[in-house]
């Protein structure tokens, strides 16, 4: 992990009144968490090759296991370039929405990335995020870059702002090894036999508009599910570690979609 020296990036200590208290219903880390594995893309900004200047783009988005943010990017951008120099950088997720923008939340991350073409699982969950991206991922200038994060800031909407750290917003993958070595294929046989399963979660647990939803990942935490554009993220009720686990919460889950009607 990047070393920091002083306050964390992004932090703002002393601006905000001692006596200031959040909302009883704002939960800053959960917001965070669903905000980095909900997010399908984001602003990244880096550090300008030529001169340092802030340089804002574009870029898909996914997540690893641990939620590490992983991007796939052409060395002939701009912000590759300016990575290739400096791994430095930060990647707002926005949730967006209907009305003022800012009363919607969004998310910083901030950290160091690293280039990682030799990671099969980040291609793949990449692409099974973003599965239209297969049409150039293999082109000899394109490569994925994971962060390391350091630190996060949240700003839930109006009056809801928290500075976080990368344990507040990032996966514990401790005594998880039984579930990251079956995730790959739980998420194919999910997809190949349990579409259905697939398609209750979206609509009943998560609020999802009906169709052919899929599942793109699974972690300790949860399930993130996609159809078409749009992304969505189902919490578990309690953490998993092993496939036994994962099979429990998800006929669990089933069952709970099912009794929703």
């Amino acid at each position: 992990m990047p070393r920091v020296q002083g306050p964390l990036p992004g932090s703002m200590p002393g601006r905000i009144p001692e006596d200031a208290r959040p909302p009883q219903d704002f939960d800053p880390i959960g917001l965070a968490k669903h905000l980095l594995r909900a997010t399908r893309a984001g602003t990244l900004a880096t550090l300008d090759r030529n001169s340092g200047h802030p340089f804002a783009s574009l870029v898909n988005v996914a997540t690893d296991l641990d939620a590490s943010p992983i991007i796939l990017v052409s060395r002939l951008s701009t912000h590759t370039a300016n990575l290739e120099r400096d791994g430095r950088a930060s990647v707002l997720l926005a949730a967006g929405g209907k009305g003022d923008p800012l009363a919607h939340p969004r998310l910083t991350v901030l950290g160091e990335f690293v280039r990682r073409d030799d990671d099969p699982r980040l291609r793949r969950r990449f692409l099974a995020r973003h599965p239209k991206s297969e049409l150039y991922a293999g082109f000899a200038d394109f490569s994925f870059w994971r962060m390391t994060v350091v630190a996060a800031h949240l700003n839930g909407g109006f009056a809801r702002a928290a500075d976080l750290t990368a344990q507040d917003v990032l996966t514990d993958l401790d005594g998880a090894d039984g579930l990251i070595a079956a995730e790959e294929s739980a998420v194919a046989h999910m997809n190949a036999d349990h579409a259905d399963a697939a398609a209750l979660y979206a609509t009943k647990l998560v609020g999802g508009a009906e169709g052919d939803w899929r599942v793109t990942g699974v972690d300790p935490e949860g399930l993130d599910l996609a159809l078409g554009d749009a992304t969505l993220r189902l919490s578990f009720p309690h953490r998993i570690t092993d496939a036994a686990g994962l099979r429990s919460v998800l006929k669990d889950l089933a069952e709970r979609a099912r009794a929703v009607g």
